[in-house]
């Protein structure tokens, strides 16, 4: 019984911890701005406070950011097209939804 007693106290710290705040625009400027992520398996990218990101992975790409309508948008030339995701945050993680609701996680490095 004690253990089905401490089960019940950790687990709405464990359903905190694992909750994703969908951010506004002012929150993903304040999230991304001047800031780099870290996807894993050495992929990563930055956000410059020029509006420039840089990606890197087998080899450095480089687009252009902004936030319209309470989402992040990216381009990567040669492609003039503009891509655009929803941004939550839970704790130091930062997570990409695209329009299908697939995600991409990132962690801030330090």
């Amino acid at each position: 019984m004690r253990r089905f007693a401490l089960i019940l106290l950790l687990w709405p710290g464990i359903l905190t911890a694992e909750e994703f705040q969908r951010l506004t625009g002012d929150e993903i400027l304040v999230a991304l701005l001047g800031k780099k992520l870290d996807y894993g398996e050495g992929i990563s990218q930055t956000f410059e406070d020029s509006m420039q990101t840089s990606y890197f992975s087998t080899r450095p790409s480089t687009g252009r950011w902004a936030v319209r309508s309470d989402r992040y948008c990216s381009v990567w030339p040669p492609s003039d097209i503009w891509a655009c995701y929803d941004v939550e945050q839970s704790g130091e993680t930062i997570r990409f939804v695209d329009d299908a609701g697939e995600t991409t996680d990132g962690t801030y490095v330090k």
